[in-house]
């Protein structure tokens, strides 16, 4: 059989090709962080797509919704241990709270994707998302990362005129030295470079939680990991002066 010059050629590159795509495939399944997916857990499924679309249904029933708020549980219990203070510094906004107890980024991408944002033009949406990525799985800062990166770019190709407020992931464990802060701690490195200042913006607070030694407070979050209403009190009114700026208040 003859074998032409052109197929000799095309062969090795299209084989080149086909483990390049192999390996890229691989290493896009291998990040849990990226892959957008509904939480599953047998104690948590009904509750949370009941949530999902109780606020798919407050969203279409709203006239509008100036802010949202996404995350996890310390953004949910807005709802619970910060309910005053919210009602305080938000009740005169049209607030969406889509926080979701539990959740980590690939939950908030999948929740994006299936009708969270749909139709909405708020003025800013508050993000903080990533500490159950290192809790529950301790992932790299680099996986957690690129989950928070594809929220940024999600909610903004729904919704091209939103400005978005990235918070630092809040610290956790009660010592500096502890191995979770110190994951969190690394995903804050990366994502603060995700602001570009005129869409999406960074800020970090954690030091209004932390004591001189760095140590965080059981006064603050008695399990070192959620706020109580101390802990939200400090998180509203050091966080305020940068959402009334974004949302055109000032």
């Amino acid at each position: 059989m003859r074998t032409s010059l052109k197929t000799v050629l095309i062969a090795p590159c299209l084989l080149l090709l086909l483990l390049t795509c192999a390996e890229s495939q691989v290493a896009t399944e291998e990040i849990a962080a990226t892959i957008p997916k509904a939480q599953d857990a047998d104690w948590t499924l009904p509750w949370w797509t009941k949530r999902h679309r109780e606020k798919i249904a407050e969203a279409k029933g709203a006239e509008r919704m100036d802010l949202l708020m996404v995350g996890d549980s310390i953004t949910h219990a807005w709802e619970q241990a910060g309910a005053e203070v919210f009602k305080e510094c938000y009740g005169h906004r049209k607030v969406l709270n889509l926080g979701f107890s539990g959740d980590c980024t690939e939950h908030v991408l999948w929740r994006i994707q299936n009708g969270a944002v749909d139709g909405l033009s708020p003025k800013l949406a508050i993000v903080m998302i990533g500490t159950n990525n290192t809790g529950h799985r301790k992932d790299p800062p680099e996986h957690t990362a690129a989950g928070i990166e594809l929220i940024l770019k999600e909610l903004r190709d729904r919704m091209p005129t939103i400005k978005i407020l990235l918070l630092a992931v809040f610290p956790r464990d009660r010592d500096a030295e502890g191995e979770l802060r110190k994951i969190n701690a690394g995903i804050n490195r990366i994502i603060k470079d995700f602001a570009d200042n005129e869409f999406i913006y960074f800020l970090d607070i954690n030091h209004v939680f932390l004591d001189k030694d760095g140590s965080l407070p059981k006064t603050i979050m008695p399990d070192a990991l959620h706020p109580n209403a101390n802990g939200y009190r400090l998180w509203a009114e050091t966080m305020e002066s940068k959402v009334k700026e974004l949302m055109g208040e000032e």
